[in-house]
């Protein structure tokens, strides 16, 4: 799951994946309705990659989190984010047992959840290939692709 180009901004419900970047802001399109509006510098937008959760070892990375609920779920939908608190606690328990309770509130876990459900539902939530594979792939195509070059013969 990427989350680089995902965008929460405040103010505003649902999440948005950034376009274009202009002088005076940005462009952003819904991820619910598919609408591109404007926002400009002055606004709190926050980058879900750059979002963690407290645990009491220290802060652990929104994609971590989002990858666990994602393989509990085996990449299907998480429980609604309208679960009652005590539910909702307990699901997190079990994605992530060392969250701090004292600083992990209850409307944290409905908006990460909802937030991964709607990832979800646009069929964001996807395995990624390890980089070694990745790269190991490309070395060789890229192998593949050059061809020994015949010796030109050169005559005097």
């Amino acid at each position: 799951m990427n989350l680089e180009k995902i965008l929460a901004i405040s103010g505003k419900p649902g999440l948005y994946v950034l376009k274009v970047q202009t002088r005076t802001g940005f462009v952003a399109e819904s991820l619910t309705d598919g609408k591109k509006i404007t926002v400009n510098l002055k606004s709190n937008v926050s980058l879900l990659s750059e979002i963690s959760v407290y645990t009491y070892e220290g802060e652990k990375p929104l994609k971590e989190v989002m990858d666990a609920i994602a393989a509990k779920e085996n990449n299907g939908a998480a429980i609604s984010h309208k679960e009652d608190n005590a539910t909702l606690a307990a699901y997190f328990k079990e994605i992530l047992p060392t969250y701090d309770e004292e600083r992990v509130y209850a409307s944290d876990i409905k908006k990460i959840l909802n937030w991964y459900n709607t990832l979800q539902a646009k069929g964001l939530v996807v395995e990624e290939t390890p980089v070694e594979e990745v790269v190991e792939a490309a070395v060789v195509e890229a192998a593949a692709a050059e061809k020994p070059k015949k010796a030109k013969k050169v005559t005097e």
